[in-house]
């Protein structure tokens, strides 16, 4: 499989996309002075305790204040006891107090009104490792499936670590095969950070930023980086330089994959990328076969369906049907990724009445689930052919980065019909001359209102007039919206 990564970087904004096999899977955003929060370490002030919640807010000095659970709170433990029983958590109020002075480490950025997620329970990534200040443990990603390789990564780093480790370790995914000298180097370098995260805490005040994470074009080398990365286009020759060097620390085998684009047009048309997030950002996403997928996103969850459109098939509906859902099952997979969709997400599949092409279809999506750099937990299809599943969301869609609610509507994709407008306006004329004694009334409303009012609704006006024994003056408004309107009394 060929994987690139290209990362656009401008005065105003940077964009990382990766691409597969030429096809778009997942874009990041960061514009300057309005990057993410995730990762980012603060000494912050427990604002308010909230007992029945078992949650805080806490100032770390953001706009919103933040959240904290008290789930975040606990020291990382396991979920069970010995005995099999849920491991029962402390009343908030014995944790921390109002007032006082936390660290505490973003794990969710701001999503709509809500405040950023917190914890206290601290995690430092490298390119390998993850560092857990104030944990004596060494975990494994359960992406590494090979029980050989997790216990040989486990055992160098506890050749490396030593018995005098006062931090635990999680190796992640990209750690899979690597060397003793790797894992070193990854090992030092969290090492450095960390006594100079050490250093800030000291002294440092409520909402100040103890540590910043590494910005987008850096992360996603960290993170996105792997044998299957076959080049790391960049067009800015400066940025080239620095990644090269930022790369020569932690991979530096693969330093010769970064290279300085050069092509007469923009790197994003590349692969024809600025149309593909032209095209995510449209509800319907339509299927090679002739069928379409419709994607609603709301705050509380997203949901999916999937229609055969004008797929009509070979053999039978069964098959038209299954074959339809097989599709839509990989489509999904990648708009999920290249959405940035997350938290509860419900796919309506179209009913199939075979079992076994059932568990092909959740199967498939399974599958094409597992490159997904984020968490993701499928169910069962139900009776009623859905299929419910979440998806770890830590930032903002890809939709609410880059688009604001339409300014006509507010966000409800659809404005009331003109004929509707019409009888709110009749409605209040009369509200209006019922409550208050005037000879004249002038309505100002959008040309389209207005228009509809004078050729079709004269008759309407002139019974009006003469019932109400008021003259009635209608003005067109360009700057009024279809649904605004005034009634004025003069």
């Amino acid at each position: 499989m060929s994987d690139e990564i290209l990362i656009n970087v401008t005065p105003t904004e940077s964009r990382v996309a990766v691409v597969e096999n030429g096809l778009l899977q997942e874009l990041y955003l960061e514009r300057c002075g309005d990057g993410g929060y995730v990762g980012n370490i603060y000494m912050g002030r427990i604002e308010r305790v909230l007992p029945g919640m078992q949650a805080a807010f806490v100032n770390i000095g953001l706009e919103r204040t933040a959240f904290l659970h008290a789930n975040d709170i606990m020291p990382r433990q396991p979920e069970l006891t010995e005995a099999g029983e849920p491991v029962e958590i402390p009343p908030i109020t014995d944790l921390i107090r109002q007032g006082e002075n936390v660290l505490v480490q973003v794990i969710k950025d701001p999503l709509g009104s809500k405040g950023a997620r917190l914890t206290t329970q601290l995690s430092i990534p490298s390119r390998y490792l993850v560092l857990l200040p104030g944990v004596d443990n060494i975990g494994v990603s359960v992406r590494i499936e090979a029980e050989a390789e997790r216990e040989r990564l486990r055992g160098l780093v506890r050749k490396l670590v030593g018995e005098d480790s006062k931090a635990g370790f999680i190796l992640r995914t990209n750690a899979e095969d690597v060397d003793e000298g790797s894992l070193a180097r990854d090992l030092e370098y969290l090492r450095r950070l960390w006594k100079r995260i050490d250093a800030g805490m000291q002294g440092a005040e409520a909402g100040q930023c103890v540590y910043e994470d590494l910005s987008l074009p850096f992360r996603s080398l960290r993170d996105l980086m792997h044998a299957g990365v076959e080049k790391v286009r960049i067009d800015v020759a400066a940025s080239v330089r620095e990644a090269q060097t930022f790369a020569g620390e932690f991979f530096p085998d693969w330093v010769d994959r970064i290279e300085l684009y050069e092509g007469e047009g923009p790197l994003f048309d590349l692969y024809g990328v600025e149309d593909e997030i032209e095209r995510a950002l449209s509800r319907t996403v339509p299927l090679k076969s002739g069928g379409h997928l419709t994607i609603d996103q709301t705050e509380a969850m997203t949901t999916v369906d999937v229609n055969t459109g004008g797929y009509v098939g070979f053999r039978n509906l069964e098959d038209t049907i299954y074959k339809t859902n097989l599709e839509a099952a990989q489509a999904i997979a990648r708009q999920l990724r290249l959405r940035n969709l997350g938290g509860i997400i419900i796919i309506d599949f179209i009913d199939m009445e075979e079992d076994d092409h059932r568990r092909q279809v959740l199967r498939t999506l399974q599958r094409a689930l597992e490159r997904d750099h984020a968490r993701t937990s499928v169910s069962e299809i139900s009776a009623l052919g859905l299929v419910e599943m979440t998806r770890k969301r830590t930032t903002e869609s890809l939709e609410h980065r880059l688009c604001q609610p339409c300014p006509a509507c507010g966000g409800l994709g659809r404005v009331k019909s003109v004929d509707t407008v019409c009888s709110e306006i009749f409605r209040e004329i009369l509200r209006a001359v019922r409550q208050f004694e005037t000879g004249e009334l002038r309505v100002m409303a959008s040309p389209s209102v207005v228009e509809r009012i004078m050729e079709d609704q004269h008759r309407t006006i002139a019974e009006l007039t003469e019932q109400l024994r008021t003259t009635i003056c209608f003005q067109p408004e360009e700057q009024y919206g279809q649904e605004q309107f005034d009634v004025v009394l003069l």
